[in-house]
């Protein structure tokens, strides 16, 4: 990686010796992504929504989950790098563990582009920049096929993450980005300005949307609710999965060839 070690938080970091590194990290698919560098020998705790790939990471010990951290967990694990997300993970928290963690790098991709950079940061942090540029090119690869297989015409679509309250995801997430891809334009209210504002179903709503996806995380949906929502908005209503359209890191890629396989359905 040419320039500086730069993280979503412009705080700069050095390349680590990794004889002595001891990681946690707070972010699934991160997890995921170091890993698949790896360096998942480096790794003394993930959370327990850090799942995959399940053979590895079952040796690594829990730290809690995303929001509900073990701080004291942590301390006794006795890390040297800590690695967060500003969506996922809270900065109280993120502050308590700063305080007894030397290195913590801030991760924060908007773009699907944007994974390019963090394989490249994390590759060159601790030392696993040849993994590093192979998953570039998967990723550059992947990506080109998408831009050269069939897109549809573009549709306004509502993409639900969660129901009691229904909530959906701002046009500036990296959900929406994803979806922009193929030409689906997330709905959003304009009079809200949360990156996931709760919503309501009502005819105004549906007159603007396409079509309805609904996420298979965080809140499992799934063919039943498929089923009663088409029955009660007349609406086309389709379930995706939630990992390959929201998680980055290495799992972005497989994402990639799952846009193309919706885009050409």
């Amino acid at each position: 990686m040419t320039g500086p070690l730069v993280d979503a938080m412009g705080k700069p970091h050095q390349i680590a010796d990794q004889a002595s590194v001891r990681l946690v990290s707070l972010v699934p698919s991160i997890t995921e992504l170091l890993c698949d560098l790896g360096l998942s020998s480096l790794m003394v705790g993930r959370t327990g929504f850090c799942i995959h790939p399940a053979d590895v990471v079952k040796t690594i010990p829990k730290i809690g989950g995303t929001k509900d951290v073990n701080i004291e967990k942590i301390r006794r694990l006795a890390p040297t790098h800590l690695i967060v997300n500003i969506d996922e993970n809270e900065k109280p928290t993120v502050d308590l563990l700063s305080e007894f963690i030397p290195h913590v790098i801030v991760t924060h991709p908007m773009t699907p582009a944007d994974n390019i950079g963090l394989y490249r940061l994390l590759g060159t942090i601790f030392q696993a920049e040849e993994k590093a540029e192979k998953l570039v090119y998967a990723f550059e690869t992947a990506s080109a096929a998408l831009t050269r297989s069939v897109i549809h015409p573009m549709e306004r679509v509502m993409y639900c993450i969660w129901q009691d309250p229904w909530m959906t995801v701002s046009r500036d997430t990296y959900i929406a980005q994803m979806l922009s891809l193929i030409g689906w334009e997330v709905w959003c209210s304009p009079d809200s300005e949360k990156r996931y504002p709760v919503f309501d179903w009502n005819q105004q709503l549906l007159d603007q949307i396409d079509r309805i996806l609904l996420s298979t995380e965080p809140y499992h949906f799934s063919e039943v609710h498929v089923d009663a929502l088409e029955r009660q908005t007349g609406k086309l209503v389709q379930l995706v999965d939630g990992e390959m359209v929201s998680w980055y890191g290495s799992r972005a890629i497989a994402g990639l060839h799952y846009l193309k396989s919706l885009a050409l359905s």
